[in-house]
């Protein structure tokens, strides 16, 4: 398939810039692959669509505010540093990116606000990116803590405004437990604990992988060729539990639903010889795009995503591209919100 079938008019007042008051009150598309119907419901709904031994994986990653704002020695210009990752956890060597990047080069040291951390870059890696090494004196526990403290929530850049204390909280999910990610799996914000309660109740179970989700997740294709196109990598953990849960659902022809295509990522890149979910760890750099057969999950809740995305990639594979592409055209016209803190679509 060609990039530009995945284009289409999204006016730029669809874009959520906001969370929904409640979490679970958000708008949810309902898309039946099998009938091509289309529901509009509020995201609380879902409940009704899951029974008992059907299982939803959700990607537990914990988003950290990984914006900084440093001032660089001498000239005291304003340079923002987006921490990507942590390279060697004992000298605080990291992977970031520099904005204004022309000012940035390496030897040159950066000091935040009135903390006693001061950075030093060590490398240039792409064009706006490079290799810093953080000087702090203190445990690492502190260490955490002062970027915790500096730090800004990452939105992305499409929401044109700065992130507010409210953010922290929103721009998570309420299950995530392991920190690492620099954008929020965004599908999984519309859970709330009592909407949780109410599943394990029905006895659905919700079974956790890690993703940590990186920047590449926002990166344009610029490819017509979608064979051409290379997706970043992202570290990833199946623990064997969810494994062993996901696959007895499976055997039982239950309902088995990825949270997300971060989520479906991790379990498509763990897929053993029998067509089953295997234990894993590792790193992923898996492009889905239609055509595609997905061996794992026959379910797939996702947000509305921008056009020419690979996440809009992913979803029309798993529902179809024509329906798919069909639904996107009804949100459109129903003024769904789209992107990060948007509206959700449940594909069955």
């Amino acid at each position: 398939m060609k990039l530009s079938e995945f284009k289409f008019e999204l006016p730029e007042s669809h874009l959520a810039t906001h969370p929904t008051e409640n979490r679970d009150e958000s708008r949810m598309m309902v898309v039946h692959r099998d009938t091509g119907k289309i529901e509009h419901r509020i995201f609380k709904d879902i409940l009704e669509y899951f029974d008992e031994g059907d299982v939803m994986v959700v990607n537990d990653t914990k988003v950290f505010p990984a914006r900084l704002y440093g001032n660089k020695e001498k000239t005291g210009a304003k340079i923002e540093v987006f921490l990507l990752r942590e390279l060697n956890k004992d000298i605080h060597l990291w992977d970031v990116l520099v904005d204004p990047a022309r000012k940035i080069r390496v030897g040159n040291k950066l000091y935040f606000g009135d903390s006693d951390l001061v950075a030093e870059v060590i490398d240039n890696t792409t064009s706006r990116g490079r290799t810093i090494k953080f000087l702090f004196d203190g445990t690492d526990e502190e260490f955490y803590k002062t970027i915790n403290d500096l730090g800004e929530t990452p939105l992305p850049k499409y929401i044109k405004r700065e992130a507010e204390p409210e953010d922290r909280e929103r721009y998570q999910t309420v299950y995530a437990q392991n920190v690492g990610a620099v954008a929020a799996p965004t599908a999984g914000l519309h859970f709330t604990k009592e909407v949780l309660k109410r599943l394990e109740i029905k006895g659905v179970d919700v079974e956790p992988i890690t993703l940590h989700v990186g920047l590449g997740t926002f990166r344009p294709v610029d490819v017509e060729d979608l064979t051409k196109h290379k997706m970043d990598s992202e570290n990833f953990m199946v623990p064997a539990a969810t494994a062993d849960r996901v696959n007895k659902a499976l055997d039982s022809k239950k309902r088995v639903c990825a949270i997300g295509t971060t989520t479906m990522r991790a379990l498509e890149s763990s897929v053993s010889a029998n067509s089953r979910l295997k234990a894993n760890e590792g790193w992923t750099d898996r492009f889905i795009f239609p055509p595609y057969d997905f061996k794992i999950a026959n379910a797939l809740l996702t947000n509305f995503h921008m056009p020419e995305s690979t996440l809009l990639m992913m979803a029309a594979a798993f529902g179809g591209y024509d329906l798919i592409m069909k639904a996107y055209e009804e949100a459109v016209k129903e003024k769904y919100r789209f992107f990060s803190y948007g509206d959700v679509m449940l594909i069955l």
